[in-house]
């Protein structure tokens, strides 16, 4: 491995509901002996620790949501409005994790107001400066981040299993570039962020416009040589193709703080142990303490 500093930062929320569903989907709750549910704690740290064997960081954070609400549903009330209350189970979890990542002497960041993906994109942005960024995620909305100084991991399915994506690999895979992926969620929606796009274009179409005319402005420049199904469409959905291009796009100037210093990976061995032991994760000790 290179010596070249770099940082990773996680996406918390979905290392955190990937170890949940993937730990319980047999009906089975990992339970310490006083009865706390901790499936998704003991999966996020298994994920997080095979990532940075995986990809040694030299320094690492951890960013949060701080609660449902932000400025999007300000944008737009529809704004993940048909997301579902997080599993019973896995509510006390949320405080625990953090906790978990603590014992490891990481930071856990968050803004009220803000997604964890903004934090993400501030942080990124800014560390890019200085040394290579790694960002840890499930979430494909984070490839628009992607630039020469900061790779998007996407986590797949497994361990050990995830596809590094750079400025290259983008156009090679998906023949876009990463401000174009903000453009094809504003044509064609978001339907697991409840926003609707231009109402009647899908992937196949946007994907089409933005390789023939480049970007959402390209596109309406052109707007009198599209097929004129097309062009209704989007002339009838003109304000929501904008709000939801904005909504798409992940804001890189949140106000917050964050240290470099306070994210160098110094993990104290015995400080993880003794949380392991709160837990009753008798398997992970094994995989820490090589």
């Amino acid at each position: 491995m290179t010596n070249e500093r770099s940082i990773m930062i996680v996406d918390g929320m979905a290392l955190l509901f990937r170890a949940y569903y993937a730990t319980s989907y047999s009906g089975y709750i990992m339970k310490t002996s006083t009865g706390m549910p901790t499936n998704a704690v003991y999966g996020f740290i298994k994920y997080f620790w095979d990532a940075i064997q995986t990809f040694q960081p030299t320094h690492v954070v951890c960013c949060w949501d701080m609660g449902s609400h932000t400025f999007r549903n300000e944008q737009y009330t529809e704004y993940k409005a048909n997301r579902q209350e997080p599993p019973e189970a896995l509510v006390p979890q949320f405080d625990l994790v953090k906790k978990a990542v603590e014992s490891f002497d990481v930071p856990n960041v968050g803004v009220t107001g803000y997604e964890a993906d903004d934090c993400i994109g501030t942080l990124a942005k800014r560390y890019a400066q200085d040394m290579r960024v790694k960002i840890l995620t499930g979430d494909h909305d984070q490839l628009q981040l992607v630039d020469e100084r900061i790779d998007v991991i996407l986590m797949k399915r497994g361990q050990s299993n995830y596809a590094v994506h750079t400025p290259l690999t983008l156009l090679e895979e998906k023949g876009l570039t990463p401000a174009q992926f903000i453009d094809l969620k504003g044509l064609m929606g978001d339907s697991s962020d409840n926003y609707p796009g231009v109402k009647g274009i899908g992937e196949k179409t946007a994907l089409k416009l933005l390789h023939q005319y480049g970007s959402i402005e390209g596109i309406l420049e052109n707007i009198e040589h599209l097929a004129p199904g097309i062009r209704k469409k989007i002339e009838q959905d003109i304000d929501m193709l904008h709000l939801s291009r904005d909504l798409a796009r992940i804001r890189c100037d949140v106000p917050m703080t964050c240290v470099l210093d306070d994210c160098t990976w110094t993990m104290k061995t015995d400080k993880v142990l003794g949380l392991f032991d709160e837990l009753e994760f008798e398997r992970l000790k094994k995989l820490i303490a090589v």
